[in-house]
């Protein structure tokens, strides 16, 4: 389970992005893991940073926060 780092809501320039010109997050920080598979082990853990694809996942909400629910092979890379 990844929570999104929030989109950018401003340009290196200065500019303001309105919320409709916003792209969908690609980084976030895992929150919690599962125990994988028997042929595929789990590699991240708790705590991580890590980019996953713009497609990728389940949004979920939890408590007002929203989440997105991922398996492994859609995360892209480890920060």
């Amino acid at each position: 389970m990844i929570e999104p780092k929030e989109a950018e809501t401003m340009t290196a320039g200065g500019l303001y992005i309105p919320d409709n010109a916003k792209e969908k997050p690609q980084q976030g920080v895992i929150v919690a893991v599962g125990p994988g598979s028997k042929d595929e082990p789990m590699e991240v853990k708790e705590g991580e940073t890590v980019l996953y694809g713009k497609y990728a996942g389940t949004e979920v909400s939890v408590d007002g926060k929203k989440y997105l629910i991922v398996k492994q092979s859609d995360i892209l890379a480890i920060l």
